[in-house]
């Protein structure tokens, strides 16, 4: 038996961010429907001993699914890292501006005008 991970992860045990952003992309804002990436809510991902750190805000500071959020952060990166912690952060407000070209399409064929 290896100790080679079986992920396919490099033996130091660092996972890219690009792995950590594309696996986010599962987790779904409950109100509209478009993943935490796309609609920009991700400001920041550190990874340190594999424990990710996000930074990462809400359409609203008075969203009520803040648990529901942070329930599928904790799953679509369950695997990938040991652990992880989100900072809920304010500032840069987001805005329509933090939005992708992806999400903004999304948005649009749910019949939102963007």
């Amino acid at each position: 038996m290896t100790d080679t991970p079986a992920t396919g992860s490099p033996t130091t045990g660092t996972v890219p961010e690009e792995d950590i952003l594309e696996a986010l992309k599962d987790v779904v804002d409950p109100e509209l429907g478009i993943n935490v990436v796309d609609l920009g809510l991700v400001y920041g991902v550190n990874l340190d001993d594999e424990v990710a750190t996000l930074d990462m805000t809400l359409t609203s500071a008075a969203c009520p699914l803040t648990d529901v959020i942070e329930d599928q952060t904790h799953s679509a990166l369950e695997g990938l890292v040991k652990d992880v912690k989100i900072n809920w952060v304010w500032l840069p407000p987001w805005g329509p501006d933090k939005i992708t070209d992806d999400g903004r399409d999304q948005l649009r064929a749910l019949g939102f005008n963007i």
